[in-house]
């Protein structure tokens, strides 16, 4: 992981390679989805964080932190429960609240570069 004082840099989204990131088994729904992630930088409170997320086909339910993403390959549909039903593929950006509970059909293995506020 890295921290707020690393210097400026770039990474190719497409190609990092990022570390797998168990998923616990109450919030898969169908299928068998593995996440693999990598966080680029931390700020020093630790209540912000960019990387990159990834996540193979299946269901999965989530309880959404402050996020913005942009995808940039795959496609999933977000259900907000008691809000919008989210198409999202490459290129989409989507912003998530805090507190939003979630389920992502994953139908092709989705990747995103994020930020989050916690």
């Amino acid at each position: 992981m890295t921290t707020h004082d690393q210097p400026s840099f770039a990474v190719h989204i497409p190609d990092a390679e990022l570390e797998a990131e168990p998923l616990d088994p109450a919030q898969i729904v169908s299928g068998s989805p593995e996440v693999t992630g990598k966080v680029l930088w931390e700020s020093a409170d630790g209540k912000q964080l960019r990387g990159i997320w990834q996540i193979t086909p299946g269901v999965v339910t989530d309880t959404e932190a402050d996020e913005l993403f942009v995808v940039v390959s795959g496609r999933a549909t977000v259900a907000v429960e008691g809000g919008a039903t989210l198409e999202i593929g490459p290129g989409d950006a989507c912003v998530l609240r805090e507190g939003d509970r979630t389920t992502w059909t994953v139908h092709e293995t989705l990747r995103k570069a994020y930020h989050i506020s916690l």
